[in-house]
């Protein structure tokens, strides 16, 4: 027998073994994020559901219900638009706590324990934006929605893992979340540098300033919610106010929030913070969120144009075939030619069940496609795409996960 390479006894395996702690937030923050998947499905058919009936124009008028209050200076806001600017910027600072945490205590800490994930999702990110731009190439006003099939939905794709995979390994579950923290993480930058709005100055240096305050008092150890909270709204309106998408104050603030144990065990302010939002985040904030974008017509015309519309096919094929090329071929070269090496846990099928579940792009794809298409029927058309994709993908990765329930039911 050839003895192993180097190189290949050099490599980390993963995932590493966790600490307590870290295995227990992960292991709640899956529970949450499964059971938020759930609502957000029984919310995204509710609104398909009653787009599709008499009542359409009813929906149409909730979902643009306007709440302004002008005196705020923030423009005219619907309900949809508090939804993914507001509710959303809660999402994002889950996202924020998520990194922080996996940078502290998690697979993230050691950077060739890391490789793994991260060129996963950096590949996986990547890849939909090319497919995209190839489908698309030539079609005017296209390319700025590049960013739509990039971003995977963690609460959604987790559902479908539970249900289809419910023996699933536990590397693999804490797998897919490492690789939809980066995600996200990539996405908020994407939002950040590509999807804001004409900048100013003022608001976002008082943003910036308010945001450094709250991380000052983090590192402080100071614990009082009482003020955090004021903190955090301030932040989140003035960059609102700066032209800058104000889900990024979420994110920034999450990261900030600090998971330092006290010396006297009482629970982190990280964790303190994460066990309020985190159920408010997944029960309420994307299912609301999911409600009032996912309302759209599935008519037979509707779904000829989706099928006819080259935006909307390069939608489809970034996120069922750009996510799975690219995650999937980002772990193989981090297996290949880096420093990672899969666990006994882990399996290249179950890798690729991922990959294809990966193309499960729903909350943060609704909020770029809003952003980038402001014309409400494109819009409408790349919504109905996404979701399509979604289900593409869900069913793809229903096959593998389901050959591999029963693979592994088999005696050896």
């Amino acid at each position: 027998m050839s003895r192993p390479s180097a190189k290949r006894r050099a490599a980390t395996v993963w995932p590493a073994r966790p600490t307590v702690r870290y295995a227990r937030q992960v292991a709640e923050a899956l529970r949450t994020e499964t059971v938020g998947g759930v609502v957000m499905l029984v919310a995204t058919l509710a609104a398909l559901i009653w787009a599709n009936t008499p009542w359409a124009s009813w929906y149409t008028k909730l979902r643009t219900h306007e709440v302004s209050p002008h005196w705020l200076g923030l423009g005219h806001m619907d309900l949809e638009h508090w939804a993914s600017g507001g509710l959303l910027a809660v999402f994002f600072f889950i996202a924020g706590l998520e990194l922080r945490e996996e940078l502290t205590h998690g697979e993230l800490r050691n950077p060739r324990e890391a490789a793994l994930p991260v060129l996963a999702a950096m590949a996986g990110m990547a890849m939909p934006a090319l497919v995209f731009v190839a489908v698309t190439a030539g079609e005017p006003g296209a390319l700025r929605g590049w960013a739509v099939p990039t971003a995977t939905d963690i609460a959604f794709a987790l559902a479908v893992l539970a249900v289809t995979f419910s023996t699933c390994p536990a590397p693999l579950r804490a797998f897919l979340l490492t690789l939809a923290v980066v995600d996200d993480l990539i996405a908020i930058t994407i939002i950040a540098l590509f999807y804001s709005g004409e900048l100013h100055w003022t608001p976002l240096v008082i943003s910036a300033a308010l945001v450094a305050v709250y991380g000052l008092l983090q590192r402080r150890g100071v614990r009082s919610p009482w003020l955090y909270a004021p903190l955090a709204v301030l932040a989140w309106y003035f960059l609102h106010r700066s032209g800058v998408h104000a889900t990024v104050a979420g994110v920034a603030l999450g990261m900030l929030t600090s998971p330092r144990e006290t010396p006297d065990e009482r629970p982190t302010n990280a964790e303190r913070v994460d066990h309020v939002l985190r159920p408010f985040s997944a029960g309420f904030c994307v299912p609301v969120f999911a409600f009032l974008s996912a309302g759209v017509a599935l008519s037979t015309s509707a779904l000829g144009a989706v099928l006819t519309d080259r935006v909307a096919l390069g939608v489809i094929a970034g996120l069922v075939i750009g996510k799975f090329v690219g995650v999937l071929g980002g772990a193989w070269t981090a297996v290949r030619f880096g420093p990672a090496a899969l666990g006994a846990g882990l399996h290249w099928r179950d890798i690729a069940g991922v990959a294809l579940l990966a193309g499960v792009g729903f909350t943060v794809s609704l909020l770029i496609g809003g952003l980038a298409y402001t014309d409400p029927s494109q819009f409408e058309r790349v919504t109905t795409a996404v979701l399509i994709a979604s289900l593409l993908a869900s069913a793809a990765a229903t096959v593998v996960f389901r050959r591999r329930v029963r693979l592994r039911a088999r005696p050896d």
